[in-house]
């Protein structure tokens, strides 16, 4: 059986800082496009770009682990070595973080590997890793 994969779609100030940024430094390919809006290929998912200046980069944020984690953000689970490539290659970028890349629950169930940054537009993504993927849901 094959893993469903998830279409998001997400408002950004213009297209081009977009592209650069989402194919240029995170890696991803892009698909089909136009001037209002551009598909990437999100490890296997598909999120849109959609040109909506007025609602980029709009959200609120939450307190957890002494950290403000803003309230709206998308991302991914990845390996535990491709988190780590990722936020190298990230940080040779200049990358600024809201959250720089740590381990949250060390030792514990649960165990990952977490970082927050923001998109050219204020859209704010997670990228994580578990140490054990069988503990993403773990209490």
């Amino acid at each position: 059986m094959s893993i469903p994969r998830f279409h998001l779609a997400f408002p950004v100030k213009e297209l081009e800082k977009t592209l650069a940024f989402y194919r240029d430094i995170l890696g991803c390919k892009t698909g089909r496009s136009s001037d209002k809006w551009i598909d990437f290929d999100f490890w296997g998912h598909q999120v849109v770009a959609h040109v909506s200046p007025e609602d980029a980069g709009k959200s609120a944020s939450n307190e957890v682990d002494g950290h403000k984690v803003p309230a709206k953000h998308f991302g991914v689970i990845l390996e535990w070595d491709e988190f780590f490539e990722l936020a190298e290659r990230l940080e040779e970028h200049d990358l600024d973080f809201i959250i720089e890349p740590y381990i949250r629950f060390k030792g514990k169930p649960g165990e990952q590997a977490t970082m927050f940054f923001l998109d050219p537009s204020g859209n704010a993504l997670e990228f994580k890793a578990f140490r054990d993927e069988s503990q993403i849901f773990a209490k």
